[in-house]
């Protein structure tokens, strides 16, 4: 499938007055077109189950160099599956997008698709820890964003409980930084963590909380009891 065909068929889903409230809303000086995000779903779900694996790697590089709202979100959900193979292509691609990310839509998105990655690969947490020391705010970001899954397992085993500890590692060092979104990305994963392993989070919360922000603070403790 030829870029150009497939965002025709994404514009072909806009919703009248979308688009300027999309614009709006995100702020990201790009062009957006006003689709929602189901219509979006539906095509890239299409597209993977119609096209081969190499494909679809053209396919979303041309999508994200359009630099259009919707095809950006659109090439991340190309690759938003759990079982890739081989996937280092894929893997490479979402690293390369990480540092162009720029606003926390379609930082999420791509985030949401190097997840699944990295559980599949939790050797390329080597490159996810590089993130944390970048100076862009959304390479940073996305260190705890990309993994979320690990807050997730109520029986984790004994690698998973040290990948566990590593992120909060990461979370802890980023405690100091004031910027909104990545105090909000601490919040976020010491919150989903508290659901599955709370007393970690109050471990947490007792060494760092004092010096998170109030609204992080209470974020992350939203579920403890």
């Amino acid at each position: 499938m030829k870029a150009g065909d497939a965002i025709e068929a994404l514009r072909a889903e806009a919703v009248a007055g979308r688009a300027a409230q999309a614009a709006a809303y995100h702020k990201a000086p790009r062009v957006y077109m006003g689709t929602p995000n189901p219509a979006i779903n539906d095509l890239s779900r299409l597209w993977r189950q119609t096209l081969s694996l190499p494909e679809r790697i053209e396919l979303a590089d041309a999508l994200w160099h359009s630099d259009i709202h919707e095809a950006r979100v659109a090439a991340a959900k190309l690759f938003a599956q759990a079982r890739i193979r081989p996937d280092d292509a894929v893997w490479s691609m979402i690293c390369a997008w990480v540092p162009e990310c720029d606003a926390w839509a379609i930082a999420d998105h791509v985030c949401a698709a190097g997840a699944r990655r990295l559980v599949a690969d939790p050797t390329r947490l080597d490159d996810v820890e590089a993130w944390t020391q970048s100076g862009h705010l959304w390479t940073k970001r996305a260190a705890l964003v990309i993994t979320l899954p690990w807050t997730k397992q109520n029986f984790p085993s004994d690698q998973e409980l040290a990948i566990r500890d590593r992120i909060l590692g990461w979370a802890a060092g980023y405690v100091p930084d004031r910027e909104w979104f990545i105090q909000k990305a601490i919040a976020w994963w010491l919150r989903d963590l508290s659901k599955h392993d709370p007393e970690r989070v109050r471990a947490f919360l007792e060494t760092h909380g004092a010096d998170m922000k109030a609204f992080a603070r209470k974020e992350a403790g939203k579920y403890l009891d």
